[in-house]
């Protein structure tokens, strides 16, 4: 499928690792920055969604998600796993569960920037309603252009997700798109319990933030992977 994933926030916690790898399948190994798992809230606003060479489904292709997610390694590759991922749109939450096993809910969720560049104002919200319950509400102020270090590099530079389906069978899915461009930004507000809905623990202190203008991204079809990672 391609997409673009468009006014994006990375909202990033620090935790132990056993913490995070207890909630992982066997055979998905933990990756790490200094000794730390880290894990994500990331709300953005989808666009133009549709199967490769296939024009895009009317009324499904442009809505906003808010995911939560973590950092694995796939036989040596970085890669994504999502602990959720909400959407107010049903077909194409149906699709991604079946298509690429993600644990993909339906929610009311939206994702607004207001106005441009630094000073804009990003607000997320998202109130889950299927398969479980869950609500989210974030904002931020956009500032000026990151140079991304060893830290950033590591949270955004994924080029795959994994991700598991019945009787543990796990899979690899290769994503491309451009580097992130990214900024930082400041936290106006935050109210949420997707994080801890995920069977984590409520993370402690204000978390690492960066905002991207977004990025154009294929993903490509899954790939089984052995159970030795």
């Amino acid at each position: 499928m391609t997409q673009q994933w468009r006014d994006l926030l990375f909202a990033h916690w620090s935790y132990e690792p056993d913490v995070v790898q207890r909630l992982l399948p066997n055979g998905v190994e933990l990756d790490t920055f200094e000794g730390r798992a880290y894990v994500a809230l990331v709300p953005f606003n989808m666009r133009h969604l549709r199967v490769r060479y296939l024009p895009p489904i009317p009324t499904t292709a442009n809505f906003a998600e808010i995911n939560v997610r973590t950092y694995v390694i796939s036989q040596g590759r970085p890669a994504v796993w999502f602990f959720s991922l909400d959407t107010p749109q049903l077909l194409p939450t149906a699709v991604a569960r079946t298509a690429f096993k993600l644990p993909y809910c339906y929610a009311k969720a939206a994702v607004n920037l207001s106005g441009t560049g630094p000073g804009a104002v990003l607000t997320s919200s998202v109130e889950r309603r299927w398969p479980t319950q869950g609500k989210s509400s974030i904002a931020v102020r956009v500032g000026q252009p990151l140079t991304p270090g060893p830290l950033e590099d590591f949270l955004t530079a994924r080029w795959g997700l994994v991700s598991a389906s019945r009787g543990n069978k796990l899979w690899y899915g290769p994503v491309e798109h451009e580097p992130w461009p990214l900024h930082s930004a400041e936290l106006l507000h935050l109210d949420d319990n997707l994080v801890t809905a995920a069977g984590l623990p409520a993370p402690i202190g204000e978390p690492h933030l960066m905002f991207s203008p977004g990025v154009s991204t294929t993903i490509y079809s899954l790939q089984r992977l052995n159970r030795a990672m």
